[in-house]
């Protein structure tokens, strides 16, 4: 492929859920640059096969990790003519979100090596400037978040308010009051009761939700 200038890449910052924290995927490079170091799955612009970044960032994750994510979107551009060794460079960051049940599926197909790092901290020694790209995503999952967008997403297909709650809190960093945002889901249309459908444990059984169709965060 003839080589592009400015070099044009997209990279993806990957949240899930994992043990009751917000993690983020990194990929353990192979190849030169930045060989051994970790770093947000990316890849180049194809424009063979490629009809605009969008489909780079979705065959650059499919790619990375053999699973279709619900959601992804832009956050920022980086550009700069040091950022990328090999010369003057366009990065389109993306963020996704990845349902925490699907998590084992990445584990299982993965032939790089992988980590779900802290999303708060993440490393500094990563590679290019991707602890910054992090936080670019970060911030812009948590700004959605604190304006009452839901990110269903990172749950599985059935959930409960708590859980719904929580998850929010995670990616928030702070406790939310339980009444308040209870009301805040009464009569909420992205959600839906699942009629006759309760979670079962050692207290009260829990009400199970899904996500509306169409849903998207």
């Amino acid at each position: 492929m003839k080589k592009l200038f400015p070099l044009v890449t997209t990279d993806i910052a990957l949240f899930t859920i994992i043990d009751d924290s917000l993690r983020v995927l990194l990929v353990k490079r192979a190849n030169t640059p930045e060989p051994g170091k970790w770093a947000l799955p990316g890849g180049v612009l194809d424009p063979a096969s490629d009809s605009d970044l969008d489909d780079t960032a979705q065959r650059v994750l499919s790619g990375k990790t053999g699973v279709d994510v619900p959601f992804l979107d832009q956050v920022a551009t980086f550009s700069g003519a040091t950022r990328d060794p090999r010369g003057w460079s366009v990065s389109v960051l993306y963020y996704a979100l990845l349902p925490r049940d699907q998590v084992p599926a990445i584990a299982g197909k993965k032939t790089e090596a992988i980590e779900w790092r802290d999303a708060f901290a993440p490393g500094s020694r990563l590679a290019f400037d991707h602890a910054d790209l992090i936080r670019a995503a970060l911030a812009t999952l948590r700004d959605k978040v604190e304006r009452a967008a839901l990110p269903l997403h990172l749950l599985p297909d059935r959930f409960t308010l708590t859980e719904l709650q929580q998850t929010c809190e995670l990616i928030l960093g702070r406790a939310l009051d339980k009444s308040v945002f209870r009301r805040r889901l009464k009569d909420e249309p992205r959600i839906v009761q699942l009629e006759g459908e309760f979670l079962y444990g050692s207290q009260r059984p829990a009400q199970l939700y899904g996500a509306a169709e169409g849903f998207r965060f």
